[in-house]
């Protein structure tokens, strides 16, 4: 295997990472003000993902740079483009992190208040625009023939873009809400399963129209059978935590993600940013890649940090698998 798709498989998993690790935090932050009750309730639902949100994020920085080192010409085409939505994700990344670190500074209710808007704000904006951003990825951009992004911010509001968002809301709200019955407690757990149920319909049907949609875009039998199989996974995921098996529901949305993303960097490949105005502007693997020497030393350096990134949160979750509750 050539590099290029080695490192293109790499980012994919990175993603696959990102996806499934940072969905479910999102997913807390958006239910703070539908499961909590009360201000000990939504400091409850804070605490089963206190120790490891910030973690999860290191998948976000890795598959950043990751893509910066190993395909330049994909990092400042798509920054490039795609510059305002990822600067109102980094916006909402740094207030819902200070929301987490700041809210029980003081010991004011609206204090607390503002910042739980915060979390909840910073955690519904990237949920959205990271399904408009991927969904765009892999319909296609305006992209010239020096590979520079030529169309509007409004260009990548388009319908598809927009149910991709939709779905990814949707996803991660589930996804939280499983996370949440499995780890905490009580009436927050059982509320918790109950919003999974309900939030978990509409992102089946919203997943199941999207994922047909994105076969239009490169989809192949392959890719087909990836999109079922991650349909059926999030089904027994209902069907699981409505039988009151969350460590099962839990796994079974993990799986529902991964296998999404997986479908769409699939029908991407090979390309990595395809153009709507010729095809032959398309960023590829190829085009798109670094030299052979930066992607030979990448390789190396990944074979050895990776894992150890990799155990460092195994051991992370291992240590915090308790539930959380109101004592």
């Amino acid at each position: 295997m050539e590099l290029t798709e080695v490192w293109f498989v790499a980012i994919t998993v990175l993603w696959v990472g990102y996806f499934v690790l940072e969905g479910f935090d999102f997913g807390v932050g958006m239910l703070l003000p539908i499961v909590a009750r009360n201000d000990t309730e939504r400091r409850v639902m804070i605490d089963t993902i206190g120790p490891v949100w910030d973690g999860n994020e290191v998948w976000l920085i890795t598959a950043g740079g990751a893509t910066f080192a190993a395909f330049p010409e994909w990092y400042a085409s798509l920054f490039s483009g795609f510059y305002l939505p990822l600067l109102l994700i980094l916006l909402a990344l740094i207030v819902r992190g200070v929301g987490f670190e700041y809210r029980g500074k003081r010991d004011s209710a609206a204090w607390r208040r503002r910042w739980d808007a915060g979390i909840i704000a910073g955690s519904f904006v990237p949920a959205l625009l990271w399904g408009i951003a991927f969904a765009n990825i892999v319909r296609g951009v305006r992209l010239d023939a020096d590979h520079e992004y030529v169309g509007t911010f409004w260009d990548l509001l388009n319908p598809y873009a927009l149910l991709g968002g939709l779905t990814t809301l949707t996803l991660f709200a589930t996804h939280g809400a499983v996370f949440l019955a499995l780890k905490s407690r009580g009436e927050i757990s059982r509320r918790a399963a109950g919003v999974a149920l309900k939030t978990g319909v509409v992102a089946a049907v919203l997943a199941v129209v999207f994922l047909a949609w994105t076969q239009i875009y490169g989809g192949v039998v392959g890719t087909a059978i990836l999109a079922v199989f991650a349909v059926l996974a999030f089904v027994c995921a209902l069907g699981a935590i409505a039988r009151g098996r969350q460590g099962w529901a839990f796994l079974l949305s993990a799986v529902a993600i991964g296998v999404t993303v997986i479908s769409l960097f699939v029908v991407l490949h090979p390309d990595v940013l395809p153009s709507t105005i010729n095809p032959a502007y398309s960023l590829t693997i190829e085009n798109a890649a670094a030299t052979p020497k930066t992607l030979s030393i990448m390789t190396g350096v990944a074979a050895i940090f990776l894992p150890l990134v990799v155990l460092y949160q195994s051991w992370t979750y291992w240590v915090f698998r308790h539930r959380v509750g109101a004592g």
